[in-house]
């Protein structure tokens, strides 16, 4: 098995990319801290490095962040883990792999429109960074989008510029009614 990484513009995340599907087309999982990683195997093992801070699941690749240290010492080891549970045939989930958020209700028809360009648009290009962006909210009366970070895009020093200069912008252009977009 040989796993590639790049970096990210995000300076303390690292993405992994292991040559195979990971959660799968469209679903992604992030584990903020060790306290959240107890349904994933893979999530356990990578926290049990000292220096990793956030490990963040998408479709073909792993990121993981560090607290502190260097990637040339963290990265043997990461590999390592990564390497063992793929070869091992380990699950990467306990129980539900995704975590589905039901929305009650139909959306209205410029929820529609954000949902789509941020599925279409959005997501490919931030999951090639290493990271995933999620549509939480419109707010009619103000014409706010919240959206909420993972992965790489999740304390990174230029998610700011993403959102207002990229997303923020594209979403006015083609949604008018939309006003600013800000990360929850």
């Amino acid at each position: 098995m040989f796993i590639q990484t790049e970096s990210t513009p995000n300076p303390a995340t690292l993405k992994f990319l292991p040559g195979r599907e990971v959660m799968g087309e469209g679903a992604v999982a992030d584990f903020p801290s060790a306290d959240t990683a107890g349904r994933s195997p893979l999530a356990k093992a990578l926290f049990q490095t000292p220096e990793v801070s956030r490990v963040f699941f998408g479709s073909d690749f792993i990121s993981i962040t560090k607290r502190d240290g260097d990637w040339k010492h963290l990265k043997p080891a990461l590999l390592g883990t990564i390497m063992e549970h793929f070869t091992q045939g380990l699950p990467l989930m306990s129980g539900s792999a995704e975590e589905v958020e039901a929305s009650p209700g139909e959306d209205s028809e410029i929820v529609e429109q954000i949902k789509e360009l941020i599925e279409t648009r959005v997501r490919p290009a931030v999951a090639k960074d290493g990271g995933d962006i999620i549509f939480r909210a419109f707010d009619d009366s103000t014409g706010i989008v919240s959206l909420h970070l993972q992965g790489s895009c999740a304390g990174c020093p230029s998610s700011t510029m993403t959102l207002k200069n990229g997303i923020e912008n594209m979403l006015r252009h083609y949604v008018p009614e939309v006003t600013a977009v800000e990360a929850v």
